[in-house]
């Protein structure tokens, strides 16, 4: 997303999109498309290996999409005073890979597993 494929995750970082949809959001057709493909071929060749990575690719996608779209970027609002320290420390990390507004630089927020240093923040509070 920070390389060649920077023009659709832009909008993500710059918030030059007004709309309620970004260039960003194409990603969930670019990676459901091959999912899609690998669950039809997987399935007809008896439930091969072909089906499980779609389910994989689809799995991973629902994730991203309820925990960064859904529960950092708030797109529906929940969990919005949360004080788990685990989930505060995602969206701190987040918050800190968007301060770029660039594609270099950027700070990988790590998405599930986060730097160690985002969750002493919030678990080592007394």
């Amino acid at each position: 997303m920070h390389g060649f494929l920077w023009v659709l995750h832009k909008d993500h970082h710059d918030h030059s999109n007004a709309g309620p949809l970004e260039r960003n959001d194409l990603f969930f057709v670019i990676f459901a498309l091959p999912a899609i493909a690998l669950f039809f071929f997987g399935a007809r060749a008896g439930f091969n290996y072909l089906f499980y990575i779609g389910l994989g690719i689809t799995l991973y996608g629902m994730a991203y999409f309820f925990v960064h779209d859904i529960f950092i970027h708030q797109r529906a609002k929940v969990l919005t005073h949360t004080k788990h320290p685990y989930l505060l420390s995602i969206r701190r990390a987040h918050k800190q890979h968007h301060k770029h507004l660039g594609k270099e630089d950027g700070e990988c927020f790590g998405f599930l597993w986060v730097p160690i240093r985002y969750f002493k923040m919030y678990f080592n509070k007394k």
